[in-house]
C-alpha cells in the first residue's frame, strides 16, 4: 500500500475541509504544525479567494497541507420544485428581513479556474467531494507532485475512485457532519448510508489504495478503531470545529454541546443535498419539503443563513455537525492533535497488552 499520503504527516490525523468559512488558514496551520494534516476548503470560494488562503497558509506553516474542491454538479434539478420551495421560504425571508438568493447563481463552483491555480501553484494534497474527477485531472496533479484523495460513501464509489487513478479514498460514513460526498444525488437512498466501520471494512476488501476514514470520530480510541479496521488515517471535522482557530461562528461552536440540540439529522433543508446538522427549527420545518436541488437550494437559502447568523439566531443557521458532536472539546487545534495522538497511543498499547495477555483480538 502506497505511503505517499501518510509519509506527509507524523500522526494519522486529518483535519476535514469544512466549507463555509470554517477551515481557515490558521486552523489548517495549527493542525499541520502539530503533526496532523491541515486542510483548506475551497468550496464556495472564488479561485482567487482560494489562492489567497493558500498564500496565507504557506506563510503560517512549512508543513504539508491539503485543499478540497467540489466537483461541478449535473443539471437535473426540478426548477418547479425549487420555485415551490422558494415560496415556502418566503416567511423566513420576511422574518429575517432579507431577500432569498438566486438559485441560478452557478453550478460549477469555479472548478476549472481552481484546478488551473492548483496546477500552476501545486499544493501537497488535493481532495475532491461530490464525485470523481477525470483521470486526466488526477494524472496532471500527480505530475505536479500532488497527492490526490476522493470521497466515497459506498464500496462501488470507492472502486470508481481507484479506477480514476486517485492515490487514496476517503471513506465517509453516514455519521459524518456536513454534506455526504455521494457521487450521485439519489433521493431514494436518503438516510441509507453505511456506518463508518462497516464502510471501511467493505472498502478495504474492494480496493487496494489507502483508505482515510471519516465520520463521527472525536477521540483517539476511535482513530485506533478505524486503523484496526484497515484505514491508513482518520479524518475529523466536528472535533476541530469547536477549536479557537476554527472559523465557525461562536453560536455554531456552542451549539455542539448545548443541551437544546440533542441530535443530528441528514437534511436537504439548507442546500438541497443530504447534509448532517444539528436539528433546529429551520431543519424541522423545512427539511421534509426541501427538493433534491444542489446547489440551487444552497444559493436560495444563503442570505437566510447569513441573516440568522447576524441575528445570532441558531435556530435559523445550518449547524453542520457529526453524530459525535456532544464529545467536542474546546481545545486549541494543535493541543487537540496532541491529545488525540496520546489517546491513540494509549488505545494501541491497551490492545497490544490484550494480545500479549493471550486475548483474542477478533
Amino acid at each position: 500500500m502506497s505511503s505517499a499520503l501518510t509519509d506527509l504527516f507524523p500522526y494519522p490525523i486529518v483535519q476535514a475541509p469544512m466549507a463555509g468559512g470554517v477551515s481557515v488558514p490558521r486552523l489548517a496551520a495549527a493542525v499541520s504544525d502539530a503533526g496532523g494534516l491541515g486542510f483548506l476548503a475551497a468550496g464556495y470560494k472564488t479561485a482567487d479567494g482560494m489562492y489567497q488562503e493558500i498564500k496565507q497558509l504557506r506563510g503560517l506553516t512549512g508543513r504539508p497541507f491539503g485543499v478540497n474542491l467540489f466537483l461541478p454538479q449535473p443539471e437535473y434539478a426540478d426548477a418547479a420544485a425549487v420555485d415551490v420551495y422558494s415560496h415556502q421560504l418566503a416567511g423566513e425571508a420576511a422574518w429575517y428581513e432579507t431577500e432569498l438568493g438566486d438559485p441560478e447563481s452557478g453550478r460549477d463552483d469555479g472548478y476549472d479556474a481552481k484546478l488551473a491555480v492548483l496546477l500552476d501553484n501545486p499544493v501537497p494534497v488535493v481532495s475532491f467531494h461530490f464525485g470523481v474527477p477525470g483521470g486526466e485531472v488526477l494524472e496532471a496533479l500527480r505530475r505536479a507532485g500532488t497527492v490526490t484523495l476522493v470521497t466515497a460513501t459506498t464500496p462501488d464509489e470507492a472502486l470508481a475512485v481507484q479506477r480514476a487513478g486517485a492515490d487514496a479514498v476517503i471513506a465517509q460514513g453516514v455519521e459524518a457532519g456536513g454534506h455526504q460526498g455521494t457521487h450521485r444525488d439519489v433521493p431514494e437512498t436518503d438516510g441509507a448510508g453505511l456506518g463508518l466501520l462497516s464502510l471501511v471494512g467493505q472498502i478495504r476488501e474492494t480496493v487496494g489504495i489507502p483508505v482515510v476514514a471519516a465520520g463521527g470520530i472525536m477521540r483517539g480510541s476511535q482513530i485506533a478503531a478505524v486503523l484496526a479496521a484497515g484505514a491508513s488515517a482518520a479524518q475529523l471535522g466536528t472535533a476541530f470545529l469547536a477549536t479557537p482557530e476554527s472559523g465557525a461562528a461562536d453560536l455554531h461552536k456552542q451549539a455542539l454541546t448545548n443541551p437544546l440540540f440533542v441530535r443530528t439529522e441528514l437534511t436537504r433543508a439548507f442546500s438541497g443535498r443530504p447534509a448532517r446538522g444539528l436539528v433546529n427549527r429551520f431543519l424541522r420545518e423545512h427539511g421534509p419539503y426541501a427538493p433534491a436541488a444542489y446547489p440551487e437550494v444552497h444559493h436560495l437559502t444563503s442570505p437566510l443563513r447569513k441573516a440568522a447568523a447576524k441575528a445570532k439566531d441558531a435556530q435559523g443557521m445550518a449547524l453542520w455537525a457529526g453524530q459525535g458532536h456532544r464529545m467536542a472539546r474546546e481545545l486549541p487545534a494543535g493541543q487537540l492533535v496532541e491529545v488525540l495522538a496520546a489517546e491513540l497511543a494509549d488505545a494501541t498499547t491497551a490492545l497490544s497488552g490484550f494480545r500479549n495477555a493471550g486475548g483474542d483480538p477478533r
